[in-house]
């Protein structure tokens, strides 16, 4: 019989060390591709500033990446992106600046990746509104019903509450309003910010009093509250390109485009940070899960950024299938320590 080596007890606990320690890879801590913090723009709506910070917090966390936030509204960052100033803009509604988006990609100096999920806008009223005026079904009926929406600073005309000041839905609303022939009856109120918007609504819906107004989906607003969906043409495509152009002659009335919704890269950063425009490119969320965030954030009164650590400790599954596994279980390691 042969006899074990006499350092084998040895030799096997080292084995056994040695498997357990973590590779020098694993152990490294990683190491981002750009050494400059990666800027997101911050677009002034609760979805938009949620993916912002899902997406510094992975990047941050898993690539080792440092990250900074730019507030401004749509255009003007869209502007931003082509020159380079800011990196990536996380919720990208091209059908919304269909002929400013098709510019910036022609330009070759911005992208569009990856899916994030299907937006939608329209003009909304509250159900009770409806059953109290069961002849108000779509966009159109509004004639009728201009004294029903008053508007307190324009007597004679109803108010439709439409985009917040300096937002590019304000170019569709206002050329909506034209094409349903509504401009002399009614005023397209701009609200000085999405805050402002939001509590003008809220506070007629719990006052039950009557309001119509402009959103859009996915917001925790339209899936707290009980509202109707103001039926407009089917959509048409060049109505549509038209009713996006400020210098619009001839508008024609037509349904809000689907809006499959893009992240939007500098051309330039994607080169030069590959593995992250991959992450970028894969990152998609169903409808489920945003909304269920939005909701969080609406319920509990927190900020966007505690609505992304929430989103990334309720939704494992989906944001693991965004990057490689040894970045996934730095995210996850840090999310155990919070």
């Amino acid at each position: 019989m042969r006899k074990p080596h006499p350092l084998a007890p040895v030799l096997g606990a080292m084995a056994l060390a040695a498997a357990l320690l973590p590779s020098a890879a694993q152990a490294a801590d990683p190491v981002c591709e750009v050494n400059r913090p990666i800027r997101f723009s911050g677009l002034n709506w609760e979805s938009n500033l949620v993916l912002a910070g899902i997406e510094r917090y992975v990047l941050e966390h898993g690539y080792g990446c440092k990250t900074t936030v730019e507030i401004g509204e749509t255009l003007p960052m869209l502007a931003a992106l082509q020159r380079g100033d800011v990196d990536v803009t996380p919720e990208v509604w091209p059908g919304q600046i269909e002929g400013a988006w098709k510019k910036a990609l022609a330009s070759g100096k911005v992208l569009g990746v990856g899916h994030v999920y299907d937006a939608g806008e329209g003009w909304y009223v509250p159900r009770y509104t409806v059953e109290r005026h069961p002849g108000l079904k779509s966009a159109a009926d509004l004639a009728r019903f201009k004294n029903v929406f008053a508007d307190p600073e324009e007597p004679g005309r109803g108010r439709i509450y439409g985009c917040p000041a300096g937002w590019a839905c304000g170019t569709l609303n206002e050329n909506l309003l034209r094409a349903l022939k509504l401009d002399r009856d009614y005023a397209m109120f701009a609200p000085g910010s999405g805050a402002a918007q939001k509590a003008a609504i809220v506070s007629a819906y719990k006052r039950k009093r009557d309001i119509v107004f402009y959103y859009w989906t996915p917001t925790s607003l339209v899936g707290a509250l009980d509202l109707v969906k103001l039926e407009l043409p089917a959509f048409d495509q060049a109505a549509y390109t038209c009713m996006t152009d400020p210098k619009c002659l001839d508008p024609v009335p037509t349904e809000f485009k689907p809006n499959p919704v893009v992240t939007g890269v500098n051309a330039a950063f994607a080169k030069q940070a590959p593995q992250i425009a991959e992450f970028l490119g894969k990152l998609t969320v169903p409808s489920d899960a945003i909304d269920a965030t939005l909701g969080w954030l609406e319920n509990e009164g927190k900020e966007p950024e505690d609505a992304a650590r929430y989103f990334l400790k309720q939704y494992g599954p989906v944001w693991r299938q965004w990057i490689p596994p040894q970045a996934a279980e730095r995210v996850q390691a840090a999310l155990a320590r919070e």
